[in-house]
């Protein structure tokens, strides 16, 4: 069951995932907080007030902070984190305005207790504007916030993506990590000119991917196990996170047949496994064939635990990765079974 959300909570659950939750207070214009070294990089509130209302700014910092983060994690593609909110007098019948950078409210209507009082739902409202829909799909402990950037998304597309969610996501929560979130966020990013990216609890889908490949489910389970992974900064090589998520992909996928997707044949050309996705990912499942069986499974763990260096290879198998790859090359030949939903 789909259901419109309107409430506060939603926007505390999409501040879950949102790197720099803290902000600093608001700042009249021309101040720059200041942020140590190493720190994220914070969202911040710029006040100017220019009806010269006085009003007392840090209830507005409170209401900020408690929903533009949130909006900013579901909102796509590099959203704006320095907003600035311009108080003004000009405009008669207008109230309150939010866009990504940008908040402008009505003095006279701010200055009246209960628009004060009631800001934090009026900034929500108005940031939500900037959506086409927002949905929440609950079910069996798990819960998917699905939001509409594009009015032109195929609403078909949106279907399958979230029943591709539930089929295949808690199923690698339960086997992988089981400490993993059961809230996620997808979105159909309009700006975001590549496939799919995945930050914290959110998958930023690319509608002109998803318009061009709408056959293309699957994605759900790279991106999903992405989030299964939570390996952390520094846990290991970029190609190694996503030969991994491709790797899943292959195991687990519900229609790998029918999103198009295959792991490509080897090739002497090739350069080598730190070419990731799909060519790693074939890498791994000869691994899973022809070497030590659940090995992958265990350097997935090592990577979440913190614990994997490069002599996990040799530990593991007793042979290094550079060794491991030439004994592929040399006899590449794989046994490939991808799903599909039409058997």
């Amino acid at each position: 069951m789909i259901k419109q959300i309107t409430n506060l909570t939603f926007f505390v659950l999409l501040s879950t995932a949102a790197v720099a939750q803290t902000t600093p207070a608001p700042a009249t214009k021309g101040q720059n907080p200041q942020r140590r070294r190493g720190q994220p990089h914070p969202f911040t509130l710029t006040v100017n007030d220019a009806a010269k209302t006085k009003i007392d700014t840090t209830k507005l910092g409170v209401a900020f902070r408690a929903v533009y983060p949130g909006f900013a994690n579901a909102d796509g593609y590099r959203t704006k984190r320095e907003v600035t909110m311009r108080i003004i007098d000009t405009a008669k019948d207008f109230t309150l305005k939010a866009v990504p950078g940008e908040i402008v409210a009505n003095g006279k209507w701010l200055k009246k207790k209960q628009n004060l009082q009631n800001f934090q739902q009026s900034l929500q409202d108005a940031l939500q504007k900037n959506w086409v829909s927002v949905d929440t799909i609950k079910k069996d402990g798990y819960s998917l916030v699905f939001v509409n950037l594009n009015e032109k998304f195929n609403p078909t597309i949106q279907k399958n993506l979230i029943s591709t969610y539930f089929e295949v996501y808690p199923k690698l929560v339960g086997l992988f990590n089981d400490k993993a979130t059961h809230d996620v966020i997808f979105v159909t990013d309009t700006a975001y000119k590549g496939v799919a990216e995945t930050s914290g609890n959110r998958i930023l889908f690319a509608t002109k991917y998803m318009d061009k490949f709408p056959y293309d489910v699957d994605i759900v389970t790279h991106e999903g196990m992405h989030i299964v992974q939570g390996y952390g900064y520094g846990s290991g090589p970029v190609w190694l996170t996503e030969g991994i998520a491709d790797y899943i992909r292959y195991k687990y996928g519900v229609d790998n047949v029918g999103s198009k997707w295959y792991l490509p044949a080897f090739k002497a050309k090739d350069k080598g496994y730190e070419q990731s996705y799909r060519i790693t990912a074939r890498f791994f499942e000869w691994i899973d064939q022809k070497v030590k069986p659940g090995m992958i499974i265990q350097i997935d763990k090592e990577l979440r635990n913190h614990t994997y260096t490069a002599d996990t290879w040799a530990t593991l198998s007793g042979k290094t990765l550079d060794q491991l790859w030439a004994d592929y090359s040399a006899n590449p030949d794989l046994n490939l079974v991808y799903s599909s939903k039409s058997l």
